[in-house]
């Protein structure tokens, strides 16, 4: 049977789905794959939250396309093993697919794509889930932007130049008529999670600039995890956003700014962007870094945020920040312990926006903060949470006798700002 492929990836949904509906005004009858890829998942435990959260999200899509006397092609093992049974299985002429910029899914592609055309099939990828690819904005002399400002200025400018077109339905006529049987969650050897993913809704953010920072509200987006998986089209997002989000635009350009950093810098995925912080020499008390881990610090609203990110897979951006500097500058635990517990706890885990945000935050990335800016917890209760609402949620005891700080500000910010100067003499000695 000649088939062409539509395959999901970071892009769960049927509405906008550039290479879906690319893939459907082919000539050939489409089949929609997806894989769970056994190198990936078999780093997971059995409850992972976005593992669930794509099974549902699979499980939805399935539904709609069941509607059109369709389905879902569900594989659970290597992505190598998958390819080679579907061409094993199907007369392959066409495969479709979104791109996707992270260092593993780069190598992946580059393997699928030199198999197939060695079977002469053709295969056509598109920009989806980034508005412009990492490496399309560049500063005038053709380098790539180390700076945020710069880079937003004319991120903006071609935006406003080439607004993206938001796609009609799809035809759905040319899929593949086949019901091919949706597995169970245990069948892909993955258990029901207590953990669930807030829906995003983009009406919500009327006072996203003023309510932001304030952690008891709850007000931010909830749009990490949907942008992750690609569950809601960004263009449509961005498309609907007015003057007033400024702010929440803002934040979305971030994202791609980190993107086309680790794309033109892949070393940042292990090192620091800025190579004269390589000779911090880091504590790495595995003790203190367990007493990080479980919110066991002594400092209220550092131990609030890492429970919240233990129970619920989510934690407010204000205190992702607080607590990421207390981790780097207080206990001086390397970033990369940080950046790896929040890639295994968090539910819109990013590669680049994680790896871009922790050595910010640590002083050792592309315009960070200096390494001299050391938060002072008890500073950050008091502007942000100055009545312990947050605090109080996640952290019950708080009015205990033997609640206490297991070291001192003063004493660890004087001790981080010498091993940092220290760190870079070393270097520049």
């Amino acid at each position: 049977m000649r088939v062409s492929i539509f395959w999901f990836r970071r892009d769960l949904r049927i509405d906008d789905n550039i290479a879906l509906y690319h893939s459907l005004n082919s000539k050939f009858n489409v089949l929609p794959i997806f894989i769970f890829d056994d190198e990936i998942v078999n780093e997971l435990p059995e409850g992972d939250p976005r593992i669930n959260f794509i099974y549902n999200e699979l499980e939805k899509n399935n539904t709609l396309l069941t509607a059109k006397a369709s389905s879902i092609r569900i594989f659970n093992c290597s992505y190598k093993d998958a390819w080679k049974s579907l061409v094993d299985e199907f007369d392959l002429k066409e495969v479709y697919f979104n791109e996707d910029y992270e260092p593993y899914a780069k190598q992946r592609d580059e393997w699928v794509c030199s198999f197939l055309e060695l079977l002469d099939v053709d295969v056509y990828s598109f920009k989806d889930h980034v508005i412009f690819e990492p490496g399309f904005i560049k500063k005038d002399d053709g380098f790539p932007y180390t700076v945020y400002t710069p880079f937003k200025k004319k991120w903006i400018n071609h935006y406003e130049l080439n607004k993206p077109e938001i796609l009609p339905e799809p035809n759905f006529k040319n899929l593949l008529k086949q019901d091919f049987e949706f597995p169970l969650l245990k069948d892909l050897g993955f258990s029901p999670s207590l953990i669930k993913v807030k829906d995003f809704n983009v009406s919500e953010l009327d006072n996203y600039e003023m309510t932001r920072d304030v952690p008891s509200l709850n007000s931010t987006s909830f749009l990490g995890p949907h942008l992750r998986f690609g569950t809601v089209s960004l263009r449509k997002i961005i498309s609907e956003l007015k003057e007033s989000d400024e702010v929440f635009l803002s934040e979305l350009i971030w994202r791609e700014f980190f993107m086309q950093i680790m794309y033109h810098f892949p070393r940042v995925v292990n090192e620091n962007f800025k190579i004269k912080y390589n000779g911090i020499v880091w504590r790495d008390n595995e003790q203190d870094f367990e007493k990080w881990c479980k919110g066991e610090t002594g400092y209220p609203i550092v131990d609030a945020g890492m429970r919240q990110l233990n129970e619920t897979g989510y934690m407010h951006n204000r205190v992702r920040m607080i607590t990421a500097s207390f981790l780097c500058k207080h206990l001086l635990i390397d970033w990369r312990w940080g950046e790896a517990y929040f890639a295994e706890k968090l539910l819109d885990f990013e590669l680049a926006s994680n790896n871009g945000n922790w050595q910010w935050v640590a002083g050792t990335g592309c315009d960070a903060a200096p390494y001299f800016r050391v938060f002072s917890p008890s500073a950050q209760t008091l502007r942000f949470d100055p009545d312990l609402e947050y605090i109080k949620k996640w952290v019950p005891e708080l009015n205990e006798i033997d609640y206490k700080p297991m070291l001192d500000h003063k004493m660890a910010r004087e001790r981080a700002l010498l091993t940092y100067k220290e760190g870079i003499g070393n270097i520049l000695s």
